[in-house]
């Protein structure tokens, strides 16, 4: 274990190391001030300095033993290491100065040997033993963290749609009560789309599934891409539909979102012959907005996007509909 003998004293330095080394302490480092043992701490680092105990003479020139002790545990990598007084000075008012500084013991001068030893071994054991201590306590942290990462990414996964990698219908129930709340208790206007990919049971029939889920796939993440702000999110909401929600946006910006969404996806030039409307997949949209209102369950909103859903569906498809109001009296249709 290393010590740090710190004495203006080359004589005491000497003496010091001595008893020390005959005990079998090695690694010993001596200086003659207190700004060399800090240049040897490193008192502007971060790394503790591999010192496991100081001895540290009270009277020296320019810096004192008290001062020094107290500048040395004011750095947060330096503050485990115990530190003992060696002084002539014995007046309570000084090892009161000393223990204030940081200090854990002290010990006279002239140097008893045995006294020496026995003070050392029981400060180095202590040092052991809080090391040990907080390296378990290190170990336990870093278990806990990963612990909770791994929590953490379980519950981002069992929010995530298997297939699409967007949202699914649970994390779009519970994050749009909660938008829902939100508008409610600030007034704002909450936006859906409700989005469903034309003839998809054809193109299931035609191509198979597994290019169904490939479809699905690249459906998602095109409507996914056109989202730019942190709180808006694609879900999947079942089969070949997906939902859109929109927090604190008005009815021309969710429109003129949904019908970007819609040309997306139509560019995206997925074959399907078994389409009516188009030889390529499309979508159909309905767009439904309102400010939420606390008297109303946020479920009245879905079903309004969905019955604009119908409305764009009854129109010939390829297209976005949309509804807007209180949710108790909606009206206004589009393309």
């Amino acid at each position: 274990m290393s010590i740090l003998i710190v004495d203006d004293s080359r004589d005491q330095l000497l003496l010091l190391e001595r008893i020390l080394k005959v005990r079998g302490y090695t690694d010993i480092i001596l200086v003659e001030s207190a700004a060399d043992a800090f240049k040897h701490l490193d008192m502007d680092g971060t790394k503790s300095a591999g010192v496991d105990l100081i001895l540290m003479d009270i009277s020296m020139p320019e810096m004192d033993g008290i001062e020094a002790s107290r500048r040395i545990k004011e750095n947060s990598h330096l503050r485990d290491i115990p530190i003992i007084m060696v002084t002539a000075k014995t007046e309570a008012v000084d090892l009161q100065r000393s223990f204030d500084a940081g200090a854990i013991d002290y010990i006279k001068k002239p140097v008893n040997k045995i006294e020496l030893l026995a003070r050392v071994r029981s400060v180095l054991k202590l040092k052991s033993e809080t090391d040990r201590r907080k390296a378990r306590e290190q170990e336990l942290l870093k278990m806990t963290k990963k612990l909770e990462e791994a929590n953490l990414k379980l519950e981002r996964l069992s929010y995530l749609d298997g297939l699409t990698g967007v949202a699914n219908r649970r994390y779009f129930k519970d994050s749009f009560n909660k938008e829902w709340r939100d508008g409610a208790r600030n007034n704002k206007s909450l936006s859906l789309i409700m989005v469903d990919i034309d003839f998809f049971k054809a193109y299931n029939d035609i191509y198979g599934h597994y290019s169904g889920d490939d479809c699905l796939k690249q459906v998602a993440k095109a409507l996914s891409d056109k989202l730019k702000r942190p709180r808006d999110f694609v879900a999947r909401y079942g089969g070949e539909e997906f939902v859109v929600v929109l927090p604190d946006t008005k009815i021309n910006e969710a429109t003129k979102l949904a019908e970007a969404m819609r040309s997306d996806v139509e560019a995206l030039g997925i074959k399907h012959s078994g389409s009516p409307v188009s030889k390529r997949v499309t979508i159909s949209l309905g767009v439904a907005v309102t400010i939420p209102e606390r008297n109303l369950a946020p479920e009245i909103l879905i079903t309004e996007a969905d019955k604009a859903l119908y409305q764009a569906k009854r129109g010939g498809r390829n297209r976005v509909k949309y509804r807007i109001g209180t949710l108790r009296k909606c009206s206004h249709d589009t393309k």
